[in-house]
């Protein structure tokens, strides 16, 4: 059955056919189509794969970006508008066609294409490509979440972040890719911003510092070309947020990290960074940016099983106590005005997870919740914290961790990434109190390949854990965090690679938590 779903599919049905059928023979044979077409050269616009994201019970967000030069300006692209179609489908060999359309790709918008097919089963897989230009992209596999209302017996997620081109190879995708999952719940540092070799050991970014639109925009081509990574988001789709590097290494909200710059030259630099990052994302056109910003948190149900609140630790920020430099939870960290989420974000929040029926509440967000110093020098009242992170803004963050145990919110766990090393933390409204009761529990994953290969522990591990009891578990590899979810239990296998400076990495369980239903108290199996 055919179900038009965006508004370009109104175009005449000999034209989107002519598309179809050269695109077609594209793919067996480019020349013959492209001289079908007029062009004398074959240039696939496709070079950039395919994505899916943010999947509800009956649609999904379908993704690629036209670019036959991926490094060029404007990807190769210049000012043309390009028509491309696209087509989802019951069965990965696409002969059962379950939705046709075409959208207009246009360098405003970088040639990128959003579609949102809408009217989809719910609770199922489906496949889907895209054609332009006489050439077919390659084939993604998505799904679409159960109804808010159906129980699930079981989902399963991957949890990554921080993927620095320069300090790795993308190698723990190859083992993602052997997870049967459901979603990639991405959590910041998709990019790294760095100029050429400030970063490099293993291979380099193309161009300076990022600082504007294009700039961004190539940064990104330039990862998106990783084929490990063009093959996980071909698998499932992802739900994704960002961190700092997708705009300025540590920047807070309106406030630039960086000494000297304006705050008229940080807001626009901010605006391209938000406009490539839409872009270059699988996102819906809801969250495209406007002059104020763009709205990137946001709720994603699986049925009854998890409620996903993907939050925005960046954009409403305020500034870092101590110029983000280490220090104690002084009158800054403490100061009833600081904010890491927004008075609007926090409120549409709490009002969320007061209202959810879900038997997990799962919050993806980007940097440390847990209260933790790493500085073993210091002891007591003055023993520092990472300003940067949730102890930064100890005021809010207690606030909310007593709002959780007091709403009796069910199972809360919090998602992290950011400090390229594993964690599994619980949480208490003020982790100093190691009798106070545990409110939530938080699985910091590491980085996919930022910092290089890394170690399987600090020396001072036993001294790290002693000072800090809310930490159950810390390690200092790559890799991600998988997770299956069902009604009784969570269970977290931290995925390590053994290198990925080099190819050939080798992927290895190094630690299994588990949380059962009612218990925010972890057990290491």
């Amino acid at each position: 059955m055919h179900h038009a779903t965006d508004r370009a599919t109104d175009r005449a049905t000999s034209r989107r056919e002519f598309l179809l059928n050269a695109a077609a023979l594209a793919a067996a044979t480019p020349l013959a189509a492209c001289a079908a077409l007029g062009r004398s050269t074959p240039q696939d616009p496709f070079t950039l794969g395919v994505a899916s994201g943010d999947p509800d019970s009956e649609s999904v967000v379908l993704w690629t970006r036209l670019a036959t030069e991926p490094l060029a300006d404007d990807g190769g692209m210049d000012d043309r508008t390009v028509e491309v179609t696209w087509e989802i489908a019951e069965d990965a060999a696409m002969q059962r066609v379950v939705q046709r359309g075409s959208v207009l790709c246009t360098k405003a918008e970088g040639h990128s294409v959003h579609v949102e097919a809408h009217g989809l089963p719910s609770g199922r897989f489906f496949w889907y490509r895209f054609f332009a230009d006489g050439f077919a992209s390659p084939i993604g596999r998505t799904r679409t979440m159960p109804k808010q209302g159906d129980a699930q017996d079981r989902m399963a997620f991957a949890l990554a972040s921080c993927q620095s081109y320069e300090q790795g190879l993308f190698t723990a995708y190859d083992a993602m890719a052997q997870d049967e999952l459901d979603l990639v719940v991405f959590v910041g540092d998709y990019i790294y911003e760095y100029a050429a070799g400030v970063q490099g050991k293993v291979r380099q970014h193309h161009g300076p510092e990022c600082t504007d639109l294009e700039q961004y925009r190539t940064r990104y081509a330039q990862y998106r070309t990783d084929p490990k990574l063009q093959a996980m988001h071909a698998r499932c789709p992802w739900l994704v947020t960002w961190d700092d590097h997708e705009v300025d290494n540590n920047y807070a909200g309106v406030h630039p990290a960086k000494k000297g710059t304006t705050q008229a030259q940080f807001l626009q630099r901010r605006k391209d960074a938000y406009r490539a990052y839409w872009e270059n994302m699988p996102l819906r056109r809801s969250a495209a940016p406007n002059e104020d910003g763009m709205r990137l948190h946001r709720r994603i149900d699986f049925g009854t099983l998890a409620s996903f609140f993907v939050l925005d630790a960046r954009q409403y920020r305020s500034d870092q106590p101590n110029d983000d430099k280490p220090a104690p939870l002084n009158a800054a960290a403490l100061d009833n005005t600081g904010t890491m989420l927004g008075k609007e974000q926090l409120a549409w929040l709490q009002d969320g997870l007061a209202s959810s029926h879900a038997t997990w509440n799962v919050l993806a967000q980007q940097v440390m919740m847990a209260m933790v110093s790493m500085d073993l020098t210091k002891s007591g009242a003055e023993r520092p914290f990472k300003m940067d992170q949730w102890p930064g803004y100890a005021h809010e963050r207690m606030e909310f961790l007593r709002f959780l145990a007091d709403r009796k919110v069910k199972n809360p766990v919090v998602l992290t990434g950011d400090i390229h090393s594993n964690w599994c933390n619980e949480l208490r409204v003020d982790d100093r109190d190691s009798t106070a009761p545990v409110v939530a529990t938080e699985f910091v994953a590491t980085s996919i390949s930022s910092g290089g290969d890394g170690a399987d522990a600090p020396n001072n591990l036993a001294e790290l854990l002693a000072a800090n009891p809310c930490v159950r578990f810390h390690n200092q590899q790559r890799g991600y965090i998988r997770c299956t979810v069902t009604p009784t239990e969570w269970t977290a296998d931290y995925v390590v690679m053994d290198r990925v400076t080099k190819p050939g990495g080798k992927a290895s369980v190094r630690a299994t938590f588990m949380l059962r239903d009612g218990n925010p108290r972890v057990a290491q199996r």
